[in-house]
């Protein structure tokens, strides 16, 4: 793997033994609530390969959850994040899963609030540093190292221009982008990183762009979750 600056070298400051099994797992947890849009009222997750033997002893359980809470890999109250999630109302369970997994360090993250879920996998790959893989059935990667947009749309020709076009625009660059599809013409999710920060007004505008059914914005160094 490439190192592209100093953090994936050092690892972030954090709670915890283990850079990839604690701080990593902490950020899949914050992008994963991002995803969701709020605090969810269930959380199942599904350890695999290296995670799924050691997750008790270095505290991945704990680093997750605390990631759903919105602590940062820093945060005091990660070892107390499973008493503190039962206070606030959130169910948790923990499996380990069988099987080949994309990365060593990889876990399953469905969240369920009512009738809304959301469903999310990712990998620890270092240095504090994460890769998704998969967000509610689609195959889309990002390392939400950066301002990350993630569209829910129809398949549908011109959606990709519209969305370029909506940042280009507001003057955002577009450092990377991935898309999946159901089908020809069905449902499809793009996700995008970004150079800048999405505000506001500039996230209300893609909501209304055509064939766009649903988004999420993640900023793990400043903005709210979306």
């Amino acid at each position: 793997m490439r190192f592209k600056d100093v953090f994936s070298i050092i690892g972030p400051g954090m709670i915890g033994p283990s850079s990839s099994h604690t701080a990593g797992a902490v950020r899949l947890g914050r992008v994963a609530r991002g995803l969701f849009g709020e605090q969810p009222e269930q959380a199942d997750i599904i350890f695999y390969g290296s995670f799924a033997a050691t997750y008790g002893g270095h505290g991945t359980d704990l680093a997750v959850i605390a990631g759903l809470l919105q602590f940062d890999s820093d945060d005091e109250r990660v070892p107390d994040s499973l008493d503190l999630a039962d206070k606030l109302g959130m169910k948790v369970t923990f499996q380990t899963g069988s099987g080949a997994a994309v990365h060593p360090n990889t876990l399953a993250i469905n969240l369920l609030s009512g009738s809304k879920s959301a469903q999310m996998t990712g990998c620890s790959i270092g240095g504090g540093n994460i890769e998704v893989v998969e967000v509610n059935g689609f195959d889309l990667k990002f390392t939400a190292n950066y301002p990350t947009l993630i569209l829910f749309h129809d398949d549908q020709p011109g959606v990709l221009a519209s969305i370029t076009r909506l940042l280009s625009d507001a003057n955002i660059n577009i450092g990377y982008m991935d898309v999946d599809r159901k089908g020809r013409l069905g449902q499809a999710a793009t996700a995008v990183e970004t150079d800048g920060e999405i505000s506001e007004e500039l996230l209300a505008k893609a909501k209304r762009l055509d064939h766009v059914n649903n988004l999420n914005y993640i900023d793990l160094n400043g903005g709210v979750p979306h």
